[in-house]
């Protein structure tokens, strides 16, 4: 990762204010797909602080190349509802013409991290209003569209899961048919490392991390929450979470497992799961590869209880026929 450059200074100071002078810089904790810097800006004899958000991994612009827009755009949408806390736009180069690399300047939102709190209740009611009012805002002539991050049929846990035949059940549920589901804006990574708290009052005061901002159902952010806490806390933590955004969301919210299965696989596709970077460099301790890898185990087991439940019989017979 290379240093913030002085004409990507230069740039965002004079974003700011013309002539604007950057008296300090600070690297974010936390930001792992992008680096992320805090500035102080002096302009006119006021100090303004900002966040600097630079897009220098070629390869995922590359796939990606409407990113920086992208992420722009979800912050426009999301400022829609004042219940959403979200930074706000000071100045967007898609290009990188102007900065030298595409980036985004954004307000700096007050409030930290919390991955283990002291009231595990009262986060997680919090968490889950915050993401209500997410879903609450108008998504209907949004331009980008909820796509899977991997080909759930390939899924293969074999290699670390101590019952890989029910990852592979899993595959097969998730590569079939979709349930219905009424279009929502979702954050799309929505998970409490991307949240921040000022007090201990059980209200979330900012959802940061927009660059996957979408449309799509509202079970995705829900899911991919309850996968992070499913390995911080356990599944205790991620059923009270789905607990809770039920009795906040109301009839809006028709919750199926599919989507609990299909993020499951998002997250856990690939190589053998590992501790979260983000997490240790925020702090977290305790956690262990091979603990990672027991709760999601664990929250597998949990969502194909729940499948059956809602699915009833004709999940029996699938599960019998799979096993042929």
């Amino acid at each position: 990762m290379r240093p913030i450059g002085e004409r990507a200074l230069r740039w965002a100071a004079d974003a700011v204010h013309p002539g604007a002078e950057a008296l300090e810089v600070e690297r974010l904790l936390g930001g792992v797909s992008t680096p992320i810097y805090r500035l102080k800006i002096r302009a006119d004899g006021y100090e303004r602080h900002v966040v600097l958000r630079l897009f220098e991994d070629a390869a995922w612009l590359k796939r990606e190349p409407d990113l920086v827009r992208r992420e722009a755009a979800s912050l426009r949408r999301a400022a829609l509802n004042d219940g959403v806390p979200t930074p706000r736009i000071v100045a967007v180069d898609e290009s990188g013409d102007a900065c030298g690399i595409p980036a985004m300047l954004m307000t700096r939102l007050e409030g930290r991290v919390v991955l283990e709190p002291s009231d595990m209740g009262e986060w997680l009611d919090g968490l889950s209003r915050a993401i209500v009012s997410v879903h609450r805002v108008e998504a209907n002539d949004f331009p980008w569209p909820f796509e899977p991050y991997c080909e759930a049929s390939m899924m293969d846990a074999s290699s670390w899961s101590r019952s890989p035949e029910k990852w592979k059940l899993a595959s097969a549920i998730a590569s079939g048919a979709r349930p219905a589901f009424v279009p929502r804006f979702i954050h799309r990574d929505y998970h409490p490392a991307n949240v921040l708290w000022k007090d201990d009052d059980g209200n979330a005061d900012g959802i940061v991390d927009w660059v996957n901002g979408c449309v799509g159902p509202a079970g995705v952010d829900v899911g991919h929450c309850r996968v992070n806490l499913a390995q911080l806390h356990g599944v205790g933590a991620a059923d009270e979470f789905l607990d809770r955004y039920r009795e906040h969301a109301g009839v809006t919210f028709a919750y199926d497992p599919y989507w609990d299965l299909l993020t499951l696989i998002d997250y856990a596709y690939g190589e053998p799961p590992e501790v979260y970077g983000g997490w240790t460099a925020l702090g977290v301790t305790g956690l262990t590869n091979e603990l990672v890898a027991e709760r999601l185990d664990d929250y597998l087991e949990s969502l194909l209880e729940r499948v059956s439940r809602t699915r009833g019989m004709l999940f029996h017979q699938r599960v019998e026929r799979f096993g042929e």
